[in-house]
């Protein structure tokens, strides 16, 4: 048997933690030369888990192709199958039962947690804590690995500006410079030091590209963008995970300039594997080559084959194209051997990085699997997690935090529902398993009252089915209402059930739905002392709410431990700290909303209509990009500026708590080119430090300036930092702050950088 061959190369070879290590690179050039064509497509092929893995095997239909092609070698991957005794099942085939036992890669989609669910994405990005979200990560991995799973479908990159856009909560925002921050923190959250280790899984980047803007807001929807966006706001965090060694990519849905992602060779070839020099795999999302024939970009299954393969898509997920096609696209020479040996050894070579040719089944151990699956230490840090996602909006007259001895009115079905603090994109956990905010409050305090007022929604709800909601049925109204009269304080828990954000849920409104806007109305009447707790999972507008309700305290869809995590801040035993990671708008017409934007020519008010705004709306955000409150106030001063000596700045500042409470703070700065060769944003986050300060502490914070930070993309790609002078902004939010600036001289060691060349990995 080949397989004996296989095992006798890696008493030779050995194993090394790095993918691109001499000895990996030995053994996958040895393993392909013993690999038949059909063999090779096989690798390049992933299914969905196609039947219940325990039960008899299929005998009639598409699962029985499945299985067929699984015990012949032309499956190199699996999807949506978990738990150790359904991966052991399978692998047990791919590795005893195949003519060459090459092992299974197992992928599922571990967004935000696996059975412990943390807070959504959007909310992590809020948080603005780097460390805090890496070890998210690295809980989440691992519970996945002890499950049997060996890869994520995450982290989400795409930078979106559109809150209309259900998949605004699985990624960090609107800001390329945060968004590749924390899609970098979670990649080394999920691939840990080395793949090869026991609680790492491989991570996937996604979604090139450009997926974020979709038009409309609306979900698979056509994209349309030019070069400069793609350079300047689009790609960075792309190119920050290739370089932290994210192990995959996946393409987009969406076109580029008339191409579908699937198919485009500019991005996946010439951009990702040759200048960005990227060493992984890219894999299409869910049947996007099947959906090159609906684009009308391609006639047949077997056109999208060739031109999937040709443009470097190197595995097909859920298409049937490569499996049923490219092998004869090859004998026929429309494809070369030199696309598919290059794809089925970029595959190879990460399952040898992970370690499964040493040891299939490393990630099958019942043992682990009971002993780490939803443990303690990891709902402590998924607590952790929520309390500093949340981002306090409003609290005038210090509304908050609530006194244990007040009676508080909970109003709202969302606050003892167990379900929908879950988010959408948490498949792995089961429904229910939230701590909600009614046992959270209730743990802290006996004098919290409940009311649920009118149901949010109509019957039952899934991951893959319409959210269902209540428009006409007022039961419960008046029992609210009553409620709130007789309390000190009411909190109300409002926002959007955590399936009506997430993929295929886009929205034209982004109010509060159902009759939850005629709930808050009807209780302020009553009792004005309103705490509004948010639970979404997008930008929502809100104006109402942010003119008459006196503290807004934004929770997110929070995740397992919800539930305390808001009783604990609302009860003052952790002072909020979280900053948006995403405007929120006046009102949906304003979308796409997003603080860096181009100033445009008229963009300054007249006497008479003719300049750039809205005659019924504001042009600026309710709440900007980087806002958030504390219980606490934060006094910044002594901002100054200095040379690094190598054509560089230095900038400082001094942030004191001046109020009466320790706090933390996110310091951030902005900067703006006013006169570039290419117009640039009005302003464009370079720099954050999030820092502990205790009450009447001050501490002095320094940024660096530099050729990273200074310059910008041309729409050829070409990388230029300017002479000139530039704005700089320190402050809290991306609205408020102290101001300076300084100018740039061409001197020599500049003049090198203002070169109009390629940067590296452009």
């Amino acid at each position: 048997m080949m397989k004996s061959f296989l095992i006798a190369i890696f008493g030779v070879i050995g194993m090394s933690a790095h993918a691109q290590s001499k000895d990996a690179i030995r053994f996958v050039d040895s393993l392909m030369r013993l690999m038949r064509l059909e063999e090779k497509v096989g690798q390049m092929n992933q299914y969905n888990g196609f039947w219940e893995v325990t039960g008899p095997v299929p005998k009639h239909g598409d699962a029985a192709k499945k299985y067929a092609h699984l015990r012949a070698g032309l499956v190199g991957a699996v999807l949506n199958v978990h738990g150790v005794q359904n991966v052991r099942a399978l692998q047990q085939i791919a590795v005893r039962e195949t003519r060459l036992g090459i092992p299974l890669l197992f992928g599922f989609d571990v967004i935000h947690g696996y059975k412990t669910v943390f807070p959504i994405p959007l909310a992590e990005a809020a948080s603005w804590d780097l460390n805090a979200i890496e070890q998210a990560a690295r809980v989440s991995a691992k519970e996945a690995a002890v499950a049997g799973i060996n890869w994520t479908f995450a982290p989400m990159v795409d930078i979106t500006r559109d809150a209309r856009w259900g998949r605004v909560m699985e990624g960090a925002g609107e800001d390329p410079f945060l968004g590749a921050k924390i899609g970098v923190a979670r990649v080394r959250g999920f691939q840990g030091t080395r793949l090869s280790d026991s609680f790492s899984i491989a991570a996937c980047a996604k979604h090139f590209a450009a997926y974020g803007f979709a038009e409309a807001g609306r979900d698979y929807n056509t994209v349309d963008v030019g070069t400069a966006t793609l350079f300047n706001t689009v790609f960075p965090p792309f190119k920050a995970a290739s370089d932290a060694g994210v192990a995959t990519f996946m393409n987009a849905f969406n076109i580029v300039n008339g191409v579908p992602a699937t198919a485009h060779t500019w991005l996946q070839r010439d951009i990702l594997k040759k200048a960005w020099g990227f060493k992984g795999f890219v894999v299409s999302d869910w049947g996007s080559g099947l959906e090159m024939i609906d684009h009308g970009y391609a006639q047949n299954l077997k056109d999208v084959a060739a031109l999937a393969a040709q443009a470097g898509s190197d595995m097909d997920m859920e298409s049937y194209a490569f499996v049923g096609h490219l092998s004869q696209l090859v004998k026929e020479g429309k494809v070369s051997m030199e696309v598919v040996d290059d794809a089925v050894r970029r595959i190879l070579l990460i399952k040898y990085a992970l370690g499964l040719f040493k040891d299939p089944f490393k990630y099958c151990s019942e043992e682990r699997e009971q002993q780490w699956t939803g443990h303690p230490d990891h709902h402590r840090e998924a607590f952790t997690m929520a309390q500093r996602s949340m981002v306090l909006l409003k609290n005038q007259s210090a509304l908050l935090p609530l006194q244990k001895n007040q009676k508080v009115a909970l109003i709202g079905a969302l606050a003892d529902d167990p379900n929908s603090p879950l988010g959408s994109w948490r498949i792995g956990a089961k429904d229910s398993t939230a701590v909600s905010v009614l046992t959270g409050m209730r743990a802290r305090s006996n004098q919290v009252s409940f009311s649920a007022g009118p149901n949010l929604i109509v019957g039952k709800t899934d991951f893959i089915h319409e959210v269902n909601i209540n428009e006409t049925d007022t039961s419960g109204m008046q029992a609210a209402i009553d409620a709130a009269k007789a309390a000190d304080v009411v909190v109300m828990v409002l926002g959007e059930h955590g399936f009506q954000s997430g993929e295929g849920r886009s929205r034209t409104q982004i109010g509060f739905p159902g009759l939850q806007q005629n709930l808050l109305e009807a209780v302020y009447r009553v009792n004005p002392n309103i705490v509004l707790v948010l639970m979404n999972g997008r930008p929502l507008a809100i104006p109402w709410a942010a003119e008459h309700i006196p503290a807004i305290l934004e929770a997110w869809q929070p995740g397992t431990e919800g539930g305390h995590a808001i009783a604990s801040v609302l009860f003052g035993e952790y002072n909020p700290s979280g900053k948006l990671p995403m405007s929120f708008p006046r009102h949906v017409g304003q979308l796409p909303l997003y603080y860096n934007h181009f100033r445009t020519g008229r963009p300054d008010p007249k006497s008479e209509v003719f300049w750039s705004h809205y005659i019924d709306q504001k042009n600026d955000a309710q709440f900007p990009f980087g806002f958030g409150l504390s219980y606490t106030k934060f006094t910044y001063s002594g901002l100054r500026l200095d040379s690094t000596g190598a054509g560089g700045m230095i900038v400082e500042v001094d942030v004191t708590n001046s109020g009466q409470l320790a706090g933390e703070e996110v310091v951030q700065l902005y900067l703006r080119d006013p006169v570039a060769s290419v117009v640039r944003p009005v302003k464009e986050l370079k720099g954050f430090s999030k820092m502990k300060l205790g009450a009447g502490e001050t501490k002095r914070v320094r940024f660096v300036l530099g050729y990273s930070e200074l310059g910008f993309f041309h729409p050829d790609g070409k990388y230029v930092v300017e002479p000139g002078l530039f704005h700089v902004m320190v402050g809290g939010n991306s609205v408020d702050g102290l101001n300076t600036s300084f100018h740039l001289h061409a001197d020599s060691k500049w003049a090198s950088w203002m070169e109009t060349k390629k940067a590296k990995g452009f």
